[in-house]
């Protein structure tokens, strides 16, 4: 993302135009003006972004409803919601017959040393340990937490992914993105007083209020699991950066698979573990809107998941983890809309501002990105024409 320090792999047609200046201008068009050069790639980019936003905000907005129907009629088990989010990944398996473009060597700048296959197994488990983390406290506060505040909450993403991509991928902050990352932070420790129905013991009435222990036990993990996303996209940039090293979508989807297979692991063995498998069964039969809606609310569950997954991973392999982050973060007050529409969730005043600032923050991180392309582009542009200027003065 232009000169921000982060991850920006070039796309394909745009490398297929960096070629090395030499005498040889039998294969460039000098007639054709740089501007021309760069219309169709930065049409391809934006569209390309535009699907996988598309991809990540649908999913992760029906992904966090689905998961919370899942306990507000009955579902119990941290684990389980946790294995829904990730073991939804065979679905994405007909994807490989996608193929990428094959790009000629002499212009790849990122593939010239293919990784070893202890540095991908050591970056596939790594990232898919923490993953697995994260699903759990997420499980967690999405089940002690209204909808609309947990949403609310990971908002607070944004921040700590900068934070960890200023360390880890030479981010440096501008004015905009500070604004941003301030307006977010703000938006999120409102909630600490905002006004939901809470009790002093446990309940499962009307409005499922909860004791004051577990609304602070919530807070911690849905900040906690904010905190360890945001490592884990600053870490997955770096991941492709250097040790991956390639711009293909096989390379993305590698990273969801092998990723998720570790998560699914993991969480599946503190599953049996924690023996809440032997209460499946009662628990089936006690959800509020029977059997069939149980199956299939856990079906849609893994299958939305999925689908943020490819979003956001394509966000960070195209741009930046921050700018996924960001993308996710404009996406988490459409949730409170709908929880409000589907659970009756209280929207207060607190809630509202929260909400405005969240919108705020990625309009200002989104500018910036705006700024930073346009930037990047000119510069190609310029290079480009002098580069057309030089071969034509030459006998």
């Amino acid at each position: 993302m232009g000169n921000n320090g982060e991850l920006r792999v070039p796309f394909e047609d745009e490398k297929m135009m960096n070629v090395n200046p030499t005498n040889d201008t039998s294969s460039m068009n000098l007639d054709q003006p740089g501007r021309s050069l760069q219309t169709k790639p930065n049409y391809k980019r934006w569209l390309r972004i535009g699907v996988y936003t598309f991809l990540l905000l649908s999913g992760q907005s029906v992904g966090t409803m689905l998961g919370r129907l899942y306990f507000d009629k009955g579902g119990k088990s941290k684990w389980l919601a946790s294995l829904v989010s990730l073991i939804g990944f065979p679905v994405l398996l007909p994807l490989y017959m996608i193929k990428s473009p094959k790009i000629s060597s002499s212009n790849i700048t990122l593939q010239s040393n293919p990784p070893t296959t202890t540095k991908l197994i050591f970056v596939y488990v790594s990232l898919g340990l923490l993953v697995a983390i994260n699903c759990f406290l997420y499980s967690v506060g999405l089940m002690y937490l209204h909808v609309s505040t947990f949403s609310l909450i990971c908002a607070s993403q944004l921040a700590f992914n900068a934070l960890f991509s200023y360390f880890i991928n030479s981010l440096v902050f501008t004015p905009f993105i500070v604004n941003s990352l301030v307006l977010l932070t703000i938006s999120s420790s409102l909630l600490v007083f905002q006004s939901d129905p809470v009790s002093d013991t446990s309940s499962d009435g009307p409005g499922h209020p909860t004791s004051r222990a577990k609304f602070i036990t919530g807070f911690v993990c849905t900040v906690a699991a904010s905190a360890g996303y945001g490592l884990v996209l600053s870490l997955t940039q770096l991941a492709f950066k250097k040790v991956i090293k390639k711009e293909t979508f096989k390379a993305v989807l590698d990273m969801i698979i092998y990723q998720s297979i570790v998560s699914s692991s993991a969480i599946l063995i503190g599953f049996f573990a924690s023996g809440e498998w032997k209460t499946l069964k009662m628990e089936m039969d006690g959800f509020h809107l029977g059997k069939v809606s149980y199956k299939m609310t856990l079906f849609w569950t893994a299958i939305s998941w999925q689908v943020f997954s490819v979003g956001s991973v394509g966000l960070i392999f195209d741009v930046s983890s921050l700018f996924s982050n960001a993308i996710g973060a404009f996406g988490l007050p459409i949730v409170p809309v709908f929880a409000v529409i589907f659970f009756h969730d209280n929207m207060d005043g607190i809630k509202i501002v929260a909400m405005i600032l969240a919108v705020w923050g990625f309009v200002s991180y989104g500018y910036q990105n705006y700024l930073d392309d346009l930037k990047s582009s000119s510069k190609v542009e310029n290079r480009d024409s002098n580069e057309v200027s030089r071969s034509s003065s030459l006998p």
